[in-house]
């Protein structure tokens, strides 16, 4: 290698300044000053000798030399030029021109690698290695071995190089896709260096695994199949036998020698002239594969059944066999079995007969069978003149069966089924259809392995599907309206999601909600409302095409699959076509019930994605049709989606209200109109939110009542009022009473909770009629027996009942006589346009006159003028509440209301 640098003399420091490349060539650190003697160990000494005197006897001229080292391992010349010396300091180039021995030119070009090396110098190395090991730039030799290897291949050749220079027999290297195997030479060189000799052995490796794989998996499947393996060389008349062939009839390595005759000596001589035959076929090329089945004595003289197998895979230049392959497989159990078994048919057969199970015996080479009486029978035949054959069969085959019976039988001849097992259906001789369960297996093969002859079973399971097919209808179905139930619509869903993805095709989901049908179920009784959601299924269903699917969810809600969205103005026509349908007059029992439908639509791919996105969003878009009047259908929009979850975030908000005394009970005095004064109060709830501030209770308390807080709400509020009722029947009114409103859902909670209340009062020595609970009208149209045991618990405790908002709900003369009630509470609806002689002092009235008669007392609520409190006292009515005497007070301040300074 040719290598050119630059150098500055500096006479009065006698150092050398090097330039990188020529730094790197003469092994000196770049960028450092070298002294004249740091350069003798790479160019000798007399060279260096020679370079200074030329720097001290430069002229104006400089000098351009070329010198040759002596006594060194470098082979080649060194051309210096340099120039006069000025202000100290001499500039010149040098340029080394390597001179190859004849040597390593010719060791260049041999196809093996050569390394000359001791213990921390690379001498020489060829450019076939280089090549090798993809090397570029290397530096002029001799370098260090860390200056010629880059780091990666350093650590992986290394320590090869150490182990074969301390006297490995060789080392293999895989490095960049190459396979090389280092070997150390015999003899040193003339310096002492060790000599390496590398070879690519790639392809070499890559063979020898390619053949040890091959041969590996070979080994494994014959040792897993169990078969004997024999190798035979016909014209050498040599044979190997395997151990585990050998172990099958138990002899000896030393038993049998290396002759293939003496196998064909222990073959039975009944099998011995056919085994032949088809050995001889094969040879001769007119099978491609020696197949045969013949007994072999064993070593113990029983006698074996084999089955034997073999190729041909190597001829001489005339076709005749130089080396056949071949395995032995015992099959004297299957041999054995196949005896058993047809002895023991004609059993089976009479067996069969007695459980009503048919037989067939197939041959399944022409596709004929022999059947028994029952298989007959149980298709409607008489056995004396019934022909099976594959014909007949398929031609009483369902259509819609073939496809399975035939992938039975392909699975169990492969292998991949233990038995042939089928379930289809035969036309019967009278006409209908038929389940049969096939259940069979193949008792005779040929020497190819093809299925001969098979003998099975039929039974009649035709019971058997007609309950399952029952039972998946009631999996999948409603069973009181017929319709699609929630597990068929949302599996029809998921399906549809998959195949509209893949098509881009769009659709639409209603959800319906019939509205009032719980008060019309609760008033006629569930009988009435059976019926009624029997007919409101069979008016939306006459609303879609076939294609569509209506689905009951439970109760009264439905859902509705519009398949197809072509038309976009479809999904609006079907809705109001619903609506219409839906309120129309229905007639049950001889009664006239009218109902209106809420309906929600969501739509895909516009508004979501996913089954549960989908039955969210038109749930969502329902209620908001609720909440806009009912009777109307709304689609679904983002602002739902944001409002419903404004709703959860304030649902989990709430769930820390109590916890962090974020609930107060005000109070609303309740006052006697005859005295003005206050008499009662009713408890309220508000929430006063750490970030929203107050709350309204029309918001909240549904959220609560939803997420089953409100068992834990009222349980506080209670706590509240019972503490306060018990300071003001002291400070106002022994009498004084405090009112509670409780909703459905606290009414239908625990009963155990309201038996705690009565047990708190007592410890509070406080009687009965200190509280009074609230509760709404529709809580009395339940009627539940639950509701019935909680108003008769509260009466025997002397606990009073009051109906709160009277005047607004479905609330009967009946209900009224039929419980314990003990207030009405006009709703402010009526109170607050009341004026004299209108319309609301005529109810207000006649609600006052129809509860004294029942021995109720009244309250009006929502009273805001003296003039309401006057038209109200004239009526009769006994009890006010509303602005007009104070608004809902913190107990702190409740007594400072004027209704309470003149009370006692």
């Amino acid at each position: 290698m040719n290598i050119s640098g630059v150098w500055i003399w500096h006479a009065a420091q006698q150092q050398f300044t090097l330039s990188p490349a020529c730094a790197q060539w003469l092994q000196i650190a770049p960028d450092q000053p070298c002294t004249p003697e740091q350069l003798q160990a790479r160019l000798g000494t007399e060279l260096v000798r020679q370079w200074m005197t030329l720097i001290s006897q430069s002229g104006a001229d400089g000098f351009d030399t070329t010198l040759i080292p002596s006594g060194i391992s470098l082979q080649g010349q060194l051309r210096l030029i340099g120039g006069c010396l000025q202000h100290g300091q001499l500039c010149g180039s040098l340029e080394w021109l390597e001179t190859p021995t004849a040597e390593r030119c010719f060791s260049d070009h041999l196809p093996l690698g050569m390394i000359e090396l001791d213990s921390q110098t690379i001498y020489h190395l060829n450019q076939t290695l280089r090549g090798w090991l993809q090397l570029r730039n290397v530096p002029p030799l001799p370098q260090r071995w860390e200056a010629v290897f880059p780091p990666a291949l350093l650590r992986e050749l290394g320590p090869l190089m150490q182990a074969v220079a301390a006297g490995s027999r060789e080392q293999r290297l895989t490095w960049k896709e190459r396979t090389l195997q280092l070997e150390a030479a015999s003899d040193l060189t003339a310096d002492g260096h060790k000599l390496m000799i590398v070879h690519d052995i790639s392809r070499y490796q890559a063979a020898v695994q390619a053949m040890q794989h091959t041969e590996e998996r070979w080994r494994r499947a014959l040792e897993v199949s169990g078969d004997g393996v024999w190798d035979w060389y016909p014209q050498a008349g040599v044979e190997y036998l395997s151990d585990r062939l050998l172990a099958i009839y138990g002899y000896d390595r030393a038993d049998l020698e290396s002759d293939p005759e003496e196998l064909d000596r222990r073959t039975h001589p009944d099998d011995l002239a056919e085994m032949r035959a088809a050995r001889e076929a094969h040879f001769s090329g007119q099978t491609p594969m020696y197949i045969n089945e013949h007994r072999v004595q064993s070593k113990d003289g029983s006698w074996k059944w084999v089955l034997t197998r073999g190729m041909v895979l190597e001829r001489d230049a005339e076709g005749k066999p130089l080396r056949v392959v071949g395995t032995h497989t015992d099959i004297s159990e299957r041999k054995r079995s196949e005896a058993a078994l047809r002895e023991g048919e004609e059993r089976l057969r009479m067996a069969l007969s007695a459980t009503h199970q048919g037989t067939y015996d197939v041959d399944l080479r022409y596709g004929t069978a022999v059947v028994s009486a029952e298989y007959a029978r149980m298709l409607g035949y008489d056995h004396a003149h019934f022909v099976e054959n594959r014909e007949n069969w398929i031609a009483r085959l369902h259509p819609g069966d073939f496809r399975n019976s035939e992938r039975a039988f392909r699975h169990y001849v492969s292998g991949k089924a233990p038995e042939y097992r089928a379930e289809f259906r035969q036309r019967h001789a009278e006409g209908h259809w038929v389940w049969i369960l096939s259940v069979g297996a193949v008792v005779e093969w040929n020497a190819d392995g093809n299925p001969l002859r098979m003998l099975g079973t039929v039974t009649d399971i035709t019971e058997r599907k007609q309950a399952e097919a029952l039972i998946w209808q009631q999996a999948h179905f409603d069973t009181l309206t017929s319709l699609p139930n929630r597990r068929m619509l949302y599996d029809q869903l998921e399906k549809m999601l998959v195949h509209r993805k893949q098509r881009r095709n769009r659709f639409a989901v209603l959800f319906i909600d019939l509205d009032y049908f719980k008060e019309v179920n609760d008033t006629l009784g569930h009988a009435a409302g059976d019926r009624l959601l029997q007919e409101a299924a069979a008016r939306l269903a006459a609303c879609v095409s076939r294609k569509d699917m209506v689905a009951r969810l439970g109760g009264d809600e439905f859902m509705v699959i519009l398949r197809s969205l072509a038309d976009p103005q479809r999904t609006e026509q079907i809705a109001a076509a619903m609506i219409t349908s839906i309120s129309a007059p229905f007639q049950i029992g001889g009664e006239t019930i009218f109902l209106s439908a809420s309906i929600g639509i969501t739509r895909f791919p516009e508004d979501a994605q996913t089954v549960n996105d989908l039955i969210k969003q038109a749930d969502q878009a329902m209620y908001a049709a609720k909440a806009g009047g009912r009777n109307r259908y709304s689609f679904y929009t983002p602002s739902l989606q944001t409002a419903a979850l404004a709703r959860m975030r304030l649902s989990n908000d709430l769930r820390y209200a109590l916890q962090e005394q974020q609930l107060h009970v005000v109070y609303q005095p309740i006052v006697a109109l005859q005295t003005g004064k206050a008499v009662k109060a009713e408890a309220l709830i508000r929430w006063q939110h750490p970030q929203k501030g107050w709350i309204s209770p029309l918001e909240f308390i549904p959220l609560a009542e939803s997420s089953g807080q409100i068992t834990a709400i009222g349980d506080f509020v209670f706590d509240q009022a019972l503490h306060q009722v018990a300071q003001w029947r002291q400070s106002l009114d022994p009498e004084f009473q405090i009112s509670i409103n409780q909703s459905p859902v606290e009414f239908q909670s625990d009963p155990a909770r309201y038996q705690r209340w009565l047990e708190a009062m007592e410890a509070q020595q406080l009687p009965g009629q200190a509280i009074t609970i609230e509760i709404t009208e529709g809580l009395l149209l339940d009627a539940s027996e639950k509701v019935v045991q909680r108003l008769l618990e509260f009466s025997a405790a002397g606990v009073q009942v009051a109906i709160d908002d009277f005047g607004t709900g479905y609330s009967s003369l009946s209900y009224l006589k039929k419980f314990d009630i003990d207030f009405l509470k006009i709703d402010q609806s009526f109170v607050r346009n009341l004026q004299r002689n209108n319309s609301d002092h005529a109810l207000c009235e006649a609600i006052i006159m129809m509860a004294h008669k029942l021995g109720l007392k009244v309250i009006a609520e929502g009273v805001e003028t003296t003039a309401q409190a006057d038209l109200l006292r004239e009526a009769g009515c006994d009890f006010a509440q509303g602005y007009l005497y104070g608004k809902p007070s913190a107990a702190a301040d409740f007594l400072s209301l004027p209704c309470c300074a003149c009370a006692p």
